[in-house]
């Protein structure tokens, strides 16, 4: 299902943070929204899923650290389970197994609060929980800037494996260029709450057009990181 999304917008004590921004994402397609901090990358994510979920649309979201997503107090089976129970969907061993198999985390002891998991291995867990329900859009807000670049790559190239065959779509949202243009085809620009680019990821990098997009590709030391 191709994702639409018209006229969103956002104020902040009277000012505007989100210019009126249109969306629209294909089934699997991979696309990552860029730009400086305080662009509005965040606030279009979290508008966009906003409203996406009031038209009724599958739409999960995967946060910047797994500590905003999981309760220390709280055991990683208990987590699931409210996962599943927030989706009204009955417990299901196979898809569980499937999904940590897919993220290599099927050795995490679920009996174990978050903190008894590597940080890597929390997040992937993360990315299981959002992926319960098959979503059409997965939106990911700096999803690796907690992790170390190794485990940040992996733990990508395991969500790209995953989603290889599916038409789950993916936004993700980062300031790391490096991070995105290897993951994504697709690049979306924000400067001062608007979109000021819109192009397939060679296009961009090799000549971009707006003074945001040029400022983003002028530091090239991001194609030596492995994430």
């Amino acid at each position: 299902m191709t994702i639409f999304a018209n006229g969103l917008s956002a104020t902040r004590s009277g000012r505007t943070i989100l210019h009126s921004t249109d969306v629209e994402i294909r089934p699997g397609e991979r696309v990552g929204l860029v730009g400086a901090s305080g662009s509005g990358k965040s606030t279009l994510g979290h508008v966009l899923i906003d409203a996406l979920r009031a038209q009724g649309q599958s739409v999960a979201h995967v946060p910047q650290s797994p500590d905003e997503a999981l309760d220390p107090l709280r055991s990683m089976a208990f987590h699931w389970h409210e996962a599943e129970r927030a989706l009204d969907l009955s417990p299901d061993p196979d898809r569980q197994q499937s999904l940590f198999r897919a993220l290599h985390i099927s050795g995490g002891d679920l009996r174990k609060r978050p903190w008894g998991w590597s940080r890597g291995m929390q997040q992937r867990f993360v990315i299981a929980m959002a992926l319960i329900g098959t979503p059409d859009l997965l939106v990911m807000d700096e999803p690796t800037s907690a992790l170390d670049p190794v485990v940040a790559a992996g733990t990508m190239e395991l969500l790209e494996a995953y989603l290889a065959d599916r038409d789950t779509a993916l936004l993700l949202i980062t300031h790391d260029l490096g991070l995105a243009a290897r993951r994504v085809g697709r690049l979306l620009v924000m400067d001062e709450g608007r979109i000021v680019e819109d192009a397939p990821t060679e296009q961009f990098l090799s000549a971009p057009a707006t003074p945001a997009a040029k400022a983003l590709c002028a530091h090239r030391s991001w194609l030596e990181l492995p994430c």
